[in-house]
């Protein structure tokens, strides 16, 4: 994960999961909405996720 993402993660997670496709972006927008923490939080890990799964893929 970049520092552009993780820092998108930190200040607005809906944005920074929008290309992850529309249920996560739902499901990090309710988090946000809920609380910022819990949808930072969110963002961070699925992007973290997809980083490790497509590294996986590049093995």
């Amino acid at each position: 994960m970049g520092c552009f993402r993780a820092l998108l993660c930190i200040i607005f997670p809906p944005l920074a999961v929008i290309d992850r496709g529309c249920g996560t972006f739902i499901i990090v927008l309710a988090l946000t909405a809920a609380g910022w923490i819990p949808g930072a939080i969110a963002a961070l890990l699925l992007n973290f996720m997809a980083e490790e799964e497509k590294e996986k893929r590049k093995r």
